[in-house]
């Protein structure tokens, strides 16, 4: 059969990501969007920091759109610290990843993979889409898919009340991108993230990242919990005022942080955002006013809280995914019951287990959650020690939910997982982790470094 007409609304990582899919399959793709290549790249915020694990830049590399792999920051590794205190650390996790992750300035991205959409026979029609006109484009085409994030068309799409565990946001946002920060953390002997869990208050994330300026620099997210010391940039109006701000709460939380962002300088006017997210599940199927159907797509269809990175990944999984379901059924009908089909084997396969990881991130840390950070507390990022094989398979599951996110919310699960890997008692392993907190904590005691006391959590 011939290519099928193919209709994507939105321009963002999502959308570029299914038109260049299916051009490639031969299907006749129009791209509707509300900016153009180059308004993308000058005179657009970037909507968010899109870190992506392997299984979501395999996919761009598949179909040719890993044009930054060779330049920008590889990370493999991720340093962690839980505080369950103001200025109380208890835990710390050095993990390493088997492959890379990447973040890229979304700008530069859409610039370049709508330019290329069209060099490859794609086309792309600059206009405003509301209801009415989706109804029109539906018309018109074969398959229509939604991916304009979170604005007004993700409202045809119903909430999916059993899977959207939330009705509103769990955390208080501000993103910005910076310089002046060095890219090498101290005593760390690779390129890594940075996680700081302050349980009261929320979470303070570091990423390394490719600016469509600079170069290599990072993005700063800050997630807080309402009403705690974090949460202070509602009355933002500039990004430098975003960035006052977040020195002030990382001088105030973490004030061993203080040299590092002395010199910190917002990377360009427009590299920020301040929001929230309400984590969402819709429905795979938008019914139109004439009776058409339209699917949703990247965070139109699920849209999860930044806390756990996976936004980006997600688009990018279920831009395969349902690129794979157009391939596998080349005489299908695109209507309502194979887009729910295609979407329910998609949730199957990664949603469920990527929103649940995401929530358990957002609550208070699980028993199961603290026997594993504490089980590998002592990981260095360099040794093959059991801890140090606890603490990768922890930032595993940031590459892949469906790994070990069971381990977050089963004290069995996280028992099996501690024995396997360390080849002996889980309990062996999490008493040594508890004896490394303690000794940690008699060293501050009697160190130069500020004392604490912090009762050990209890695994009830």
């Amino acid at each position: 059969m011939m290519g099928r007409r193919i209709a994507i609304v939105g321009s963002g990582q999502s959308g570029l990501v299914a038109a260049h899919g299916l051009v490639q399959a031969g299907h006749e793709v129009t791209l509707y969007s509300d900016r153009s290549a180059e308004r993308w790249l000058h005179g657009s915020r970037p909507t968010g920091g899109a870190a992506r694990f392997e299984l979501a830049l395999g996919y761009e590399r598949e179909i040719g759109l890993s044009h930054w792999e060779a330049i920008a920051p590889n990370p493999r590794g991720a340093c962690i610290t839980f505080s369950p205190e103001r200025h109380k650390r208890l835990v710390s996790m050095k993990g390493i990843a088997s492959s890379h992750f990447q973040a890229v300035d979304l700008r530069l991205q859409c610039h370049r993979w709508m330019n290329d959409l069209e060099a490859a026979g794609g086309k792309v029609v600059i206009d405003k889409v509301d209801p009415e006109r989706l109804d029109a484009i539906a018309a018109a085409h074969e398959l229509v898919l939604v991916a304009t994030g979170r604005g007004p068309l993700a409202e045809l799409f119903p909430r999916n009340a059993e899977r959207s565990v939330y009705d509103q946001p769990q955390r208080k946002l501000a993103m910005v991108i910076v310089t002046g920060v060095p890219q090498m953390l101290p005593g760390v002997p690779f390129l890594s993230v940075k996680i700081d869990i302050i349980a009261p208050y929320g979470e303070i994330f570091w990423m390394p990242y490719y600016h469509r300026d600079h170069g290599p620099t990072w993005n700063l997210v800050l997630e807080a919990k309402p009403g705690g010391p974090i949460d202070r940039f509602d009355g933002c109006t500039t990004g430098e005022q975003a960035v006052a701000l977040a020195k002030e709460v990382i001088r105030e939380l973490i004030p061993e942080d203080a040299a590092r962002i002395e010199h910190m300088e917002l990377a360009d006017p427009e590299g920020w955002l301040v929001g929230s997210v309400t984590p969402t599940v819709r429905e795979p199927v938008a019914r139109l006013p004439s009776g058409r159907v339209v699917m949703p797509l990247g965070d139109t269809a699920i849209s999860v809280d930044p806390v756990s990175g996976q936004g980006a990944n997600l688009g990018n999984k279920l831009a395969h995914h349902i690129v794979g379901a157009v391939a596998a059924a080349p005489d299908a009908r695109f209507d309502a019951e194979w887009m729910t089909r295609t979407f329910e084997g998609f949730w199957a396969d990664h949603g469920a287990a990527t929103v649940q990881f995401t929530n358990v991130l957002l609550e208070h840390m699980t028993a199961a959650g603290k026997l594993l950070l504490i089980s590998q507390h002592g990981s260095d990022g360099v040794s093959d020690s059991p801890k140090q094989k606890i603490a990768n398979a922890v930032l595993e599951n940031f590459a892949d939910p469906r790994r070990i996110t069971n381990a977050f919310v089963d004290k069995r699960a996280a028992r099996k997982l501690i024995g396997e890997l360390s080849g002996h008692s889980w309990r062996r392993e999490f008493l040594g982790g508890a004896l490394r907190v303690r000794a940690g904590q008699l060293r501050r005691v009697f160190g130069a470094r500020p004392a604490y006391a912090a009762p050990m959590p209890q695994l009830s």
